[in-house]
């Protein structure tokens, strides 16, 4: 009979700091493996404790809370397959990353990260210690090597596995979405397999934590690279991954090889699960926004009506006098199809009252962008007071060229708790509203079919804010923005960046100094669904006071 190896996978969605709920995860997922004849069963990186921690993990009674429940864990699971799982560790003064193997009662192995990552959202070097390069662990009569997410991202931990006797890899993970992340993830674990000649287990995990999503699309390799199993994006799953040993050593059996979406629809899936885990773990059942008719909340609106519900979103038009027919219509248009609550707020008379209590102070003086901002500013206060009444979470509707170049009013338009599509320039928005029209998907919970009119999205954008305002009285067209913006924001580039790829120096010159000086804005602002590697908050720490500007 073939010698055989079974690893169950847990791909599944913790909760940063819910030691308890995570540990019945675990031990559900064992008694899955124990019962479909695992010998093993793993779980991914840091699983009991959540990831990303920050640095949560470095206090001692919670680190300390996580080695316990793994313990306890160890023992409840005794009697069966052995299992892995990711949790916070400390030898002596030390704090580790570590992937801890529990068999018989008992933590049996512990290995320890070697390569802590220290880029984008990752800044484990000043959380973690780094571990030294370790050997495999036996499970039966195999052996194993685990690197640990990162770990895998570079060679050497890899190769010392094989070199001290693994017969496979299983790589434990909290891998967070970037847009093309997952071909860089399979580039990189094909390199380990073409190196160690070794089959390889990716195991990622599911889920939105703050701003980032993880999204599984766990799989497994053969040696040469050949692609064995491939689990779904963003599911929660168990999934059973079986081995079977020859004369050339392991190889992984073919099994579930599932399509990936494109990027379009992973982007909007991202959005939707991270404000769908963010109310979920935050204890949010509802949601309202203030609903412009403009293209930017008519997508919150829909992203909110798809991760909760739409009987658990609130949309609230607040005209001023500028607001104009068509704005009112689309509002009301886009509500009544997505199916969300509508109400009609005017802000005529809160205006007029604030107009009045400051006219002492103002005489003599020019309207302008101060009158402006007070009408976004009186739009902030009253949804703030409908949230605090009624218990729902506001959301914020600014698009990232809007975020980049300061084009919102804080404590107005930028006031709430979440942002969905902080990550998405303009022109994105645009082509993200089409999509959705034209896509519906299980995982929706909003209505299908066209459900943002098309008037919305073909209408030139404007604030509405004085009388025949459009964004480009402000800005450069938003597709000239936003190329600037990749060049200045998402490729780190100079103005001769800019002027070789055909802009003006001096265009480029106001757009750089519109992202400076709005720094202090986004520093305020609401978290939002990360799709990039470049998105506003971890990815990107600019000061505030900053005299800099390109010289060139």
């Amino acid at each position: 009979m073939a010698d055989t190896f079974r690893i169950t996978l847990g791909q599944l969605n913790p909760i940063v700091g819910d030691i308890p709920g995570n540990a019945a995860k675990a031990r559900a997922t064992w008694e899955a493996g124990r019962d479909a004849g695992a010998d093993l069963v793993a779980l991914p990186e840091m699983f009991i404790a959540g990831y990303n921690a920050q640095d949560l993990v470095m206090k001692p009674v919670f680190h300390t809370a996580a080695m316990a429940a793994v313990e306890a864990l160890a023992t409840d699971c005794a009697d069966g397959p052995a299992l892995a799982i990711g949790c916070p560790w400390t030898e002596g003064t030390e704090l580790y990353n570590a992937y801890l193997i529990c068999r018989g009662g008992k933590i049996v192995s512990r290995l320890l990260k070697h390569n802590l990552p220290n880029e984008t959202v990752f800044d484990e070097v000043r959380v973690f210690d780094a571990g030294p390069l370790g050997g495999p662990y036996s499970v039966g009569n195999t052996r194993v090597g685990s690197p640990i997410c990162e770990d895998a991202w570079h060679p050497e931990v890899a190769e010392t596995l094989q070199e001290t006797g693994a017969e496979f890899l299983l790589v434990p993970n909290g891998s967070p979405y970037y847009r093309g992340k997952y071909e860089t993830r399979l580039n990189h674990m094909v390199s380990r397999v073409v190196e160690t000649g070794l089959p390889l287990i990716y195991l990622n995990m599911v889920g939105g934590q703050d701003d980032q999503v993880f999204d599984g699309g766990s799989f497994a390799l053969n040696p040469g690279g050949a692609l064995a199993v491939q689990l779904p994006v963003y599911d929660e799953m168990v999934a059973h991954v079986d081995l079977e040993r020859g004369p050339e050593g392991w190889r992984v059996q073919t099994g579930e090889i599932a399509t990936h979406p494109d990027e379009w629809e992973q982007d909007y899936r991202v959005m939707v699960t991270s404000l769908r885990d963010y109310c979920g773990k935050t204890g949010f059942k509802k949601v309202l926004l203030g609903m412009s008719g403009g293209v930017d909340s008519a997508l919150v609106a829909t992203i909110a009506a798809d991760a909760l519900g739409p009987e658990n979103v609130r949309c609230v038009m607040l005209p001023s006098e500028y607001t104009s027919p068509h704005s009112l219509e689309d509002a009301e248009a886009c509500a009544k199809a997505l199916g969300c609550h509508y109400d009609y707020v005017p802000i005529a008379e809160t205006r007029a009252a604030v107009t009045s209590t400051l006219a002492p102070l103002f005489e003599g003086l020019e309207e302008g962008l101060t009158e402006e901002n007070v009408q976004s500013r009186i739009r902030g206060l009253l949804l703030m007071a409908l949230s605090n009444k009624f218990g729902e979470m506001l959301l914020t509707t600014g698009n990232k060229s809007e975020v980049a170049v300061g084009y919102a009013t804080i404590y107005g338009d930028m006031a709430g708790g979440y942002n969905p599509i902080k990550d998405l320039y303009k022109t994105r928005v645009f082509e993200t509203c089409r999509w959705r029209n034209a896509n519906h998907r299980d995982w929706m919970m909003g209505a299908v079919g066209e459900v943002i009119p098309d008037r919305i999205i073909t209408k030139p954008p404007s604030a509405e804010l004085r009388e025949d305002q459009k964004d480009s009285d402000s800005l450069p067209d938003y597709p000239d923005l936003d190329r600037l913006l990749d060049i200045l924001v998402d490729q780190d580039g100079s103005i001769a960046d800019c002027v070789a790829a055909g802009f003006e120096a001096d265009v480029a010159r106001k757009v750089e100094r519109l992202i400076y000086l709005s720094e202090y804005k986004r520093f305020q602002s609401a978290p939002g669904a990360r799709l990039t590697k470049r998105a506003f908050w971890l990815d990107r720490r600019y000061p505030i006071v900053n005299r800099w500007r390109d010289p060139s």
